[in-house]
């Protein structure tokens, strides 16, 4: 989540700050070994990449701003976010791939360096790793996972987010539609505003304004991403020698890194990236095969595709781009079939089919049709209890009131109901007047490519 922070230090230094400003700034950087004594690591490919996480650091902040900005509860030693930042080795591309927290995995053989027991390889969410192992486990973790070799690492403290993005003088992020989250505070009507600290954290923290949650909070810490790199790289902090050092110290005393990414590492960077733009960017989330997969013992978690997956990390070693260019006038974009455009992605939404007729299999076939339109379908429908339904029934919890007008659109005539506690999951039970599934498609049509990847320049405000 907090990855910006870090990320925006490669960013400072691309602007050809001379050394003699740079040197002594990263005295302030914690030093950490996350690959000691490591074995058996994949094999480096091409570029660089830069493991980034988010961790809770909210006992620094002040009673006042936990107050005003939801941040209340005891501070613990977690990750709140996993970012993979490739750096091309040209130098003129980073690619941005936000892994889910509550990802699917299994941890490596370890010692517990709360408890010093030690452990067998055995299954856990992501943000486990940090917790039982530190910046070490962590790192093993992600490359067991993605086969991509890590070069370097960087620790965000939670707290010091607020304090950047003041220091830069705040974001600019676009709604298309209010935005509102009860459990953060977040409130923004649809338009252009301008994000201070606190506004900021609110945004790149909320995940329960629809039934995209964390794949929706990480699109919208993509967004925010972009924004902060617009923000350095047009806002006059490059050029302002007394605006660079104080941006650069409140960033780089946020951060724990590994001994080798410093001083020198930074003016390299900063000779081949000149040009950065947000243009220069682009973001993707790992793709998912379940976003609801329960482990005994665990609970529920994110489960990759794995065919998916291992493309796009082998599109990572091979230093190729994710994002899909643009071709004006393409004959592919115009042999695509018509859909309704709905405000949230389809495949943010998860669906329980429930077959509320006589007719055997139609559970199975809506299920198999939702799925076909981009839904997120648990893909074992049931049979409804009760009479026969004449009409198809949509229902869902009130917080997750926007994905079910999407799913609505997909059911044309479809009945709403709104049911307090039902949760992330919506239901729909199969009427008699189903005459099929209408295609939907979200707003964001600038995600393209195997992978639904993003350019930066797409997502921040016009």
């Amino acid at each position: 989540m907090r990855m910006a922070t870090a990320l925006s230090v490669t960013v400072l230094a691309a602007g050809g700050i001379g050394h003699a400003l740079v040197t002594g700034l990263d005295t302030g950087i914690t030093r950490v070994d996350p690959f000691k004594d490591m074995k058996n690591r994949p094999q480096a490919g091409h570029g660089m990449n830069v493991l980034v996480v988010g961790t809770d650091g909210r006992d620094r902040i002040t009673p006042e701003e936990k107050a005003k900005y939801r941040l209340g509860g005891a501070p613990c030693r977690c990750t709140d976010t996993v970012m993979l930042v490739h750096i091309s080795e040209d130098r003129e591309r980073a690619s941005v791939v936000s892994l889910p927290r509550d990802s699917y995995t299994e941890m490596p053989e370890h010692t517990d360096l709360t408890t010093g027991r030690k452990h067998h390889a055995h299954p856990v969410k992501l943000n486990a790793a940090y917790a039982e192992g530190g910046p070490s486990l962590t790192v093993r973790t992600v490359e067991s996972m993605t086969g991509v070799k890590i070069d370097h690492y960087l620790e965000v403290d939670f707290t010091s987010f607020m304090r950047t993005v003041d220091a830069v003088g705040g974001v600019q992020i676009c709604t298309t539609r209010p935005v509102k989250d009860s459990y953060t505070g977040l409130d923004l009507p649809a338009g252009t505003h301008e994000l201070d600290g606190g506004q900021a954290l609110q945004y790149v923290r909320s995940r329960h304004i629809d039934g995209a949650a964390d794949i929706g909070r990480m699109q919208r810490q993509q967004r925010f991403l972009a924004a902060l790199v617009e923000r350095i790289t047009s806002g006059g902090v490059l050029f302002n020698p007394v605006r660079f050092r104080e941006v650069a110290t409140t960033m780089l005393g946020s951060v724990r890194a590994d001994e080798d990414f410093g001083t020198d590492q930074l003016l390299a960077l900063s000779k081949a990236m000149r040009g950065f733009t947000p243009a220069s960017s682009e973001f993707v989330s790992v793709p998912i095969g379940d976003m609801s997969f329960p482990v005994k013992g665990i609970g529920s978690t994110v489960k990759w595709d794995a065919a998916k997956a291992q493309k796009l990390f082998r599109a990572l070693r091979e230093d190729r781009p994710l994002a899909a260019a643009s071709k004006p006038g393409s004959s592919s974009s115009a042999k695509a079939p018509k859909a309704v455009v709905v405000d949230v992605a389809p495949r943010t939404v998860r669906v329980q089919v429930y077959n509320g007729t006589r007719t055997d299999g139609l559970g199975r076939k809506v299920d198999d049709a939702l799925r076909g339109t981009g839904f997120d379908t648990t893909r074992t429908p049931k049979t409804g209890t009760g009479k026969e339904r004449s009409r198809t029934l949509v229902e869902y919890d009130p917080r997750w009131d926007r994905s079910a007008k999407t799913l609505a659109a997909a059911l044309p005539g479809a009945e709403l109901r709104a049911v307090k506690g039902r949760g992330g999951t919506l239901r729909v039970t199969v009427g008699a007047d189903y005459k099929g599934v209408t295609a939907v498609r979200s707003e964001e049509t600038a995600r393209g490519g195997p992978f639904e990847a993003v350019t930066g320049d797409r997502v921040v405000c016009p």
